[in-house]
């Protein structure tokens, strides 16, 4: 499976990417592609191409604040959660992941 994913905490420092090397790791863990853009206080890093967009199968949005370009995901299947659920259970998120891209 192909996962995109954004992540931004409220300060933008740590829990962007706590979140974003938790869901990572759980992905890669189970054998899925995932690309994973970080919205912070430095600005948007490892930003999504419309590319990776375009070959997602889901787009997981782990984010405490408004996050910019959502409208770039328009027609795709889009999960969003707080960050503090992608760092304490990114195993249980992929799995859920999982189960909602088969529907």
């Amino acid at each position: 499976m192909n996962i995109v994913s954004i992540c931004a905490c409220t300060v933008g420092i740590a829990h962007t990417y706590i979140a974003a090397e938790k869901l990572e790791k759980a992905a890669e863990k189970k054998g899925h592609n995932i690309k994973i853009e970080t919205q912070g206080t430095i600005g948007v890093e490892n930003e999504l191409s419309p590319e990776d967009i375009k070959q997602a199968d889901i787009v997981l949005l782990a984010v405490d604040v408004k996050v910019s370009a959502k409208e770039r995901f328009e027609g795709k299947k889009v999960i969003e959660i707080p960050t503090d659920v992608a760092i304490k259970s990114p195993n249980k998120l992929i799995e859920k992941i999982e189960q909602i891209s088969q529907q």
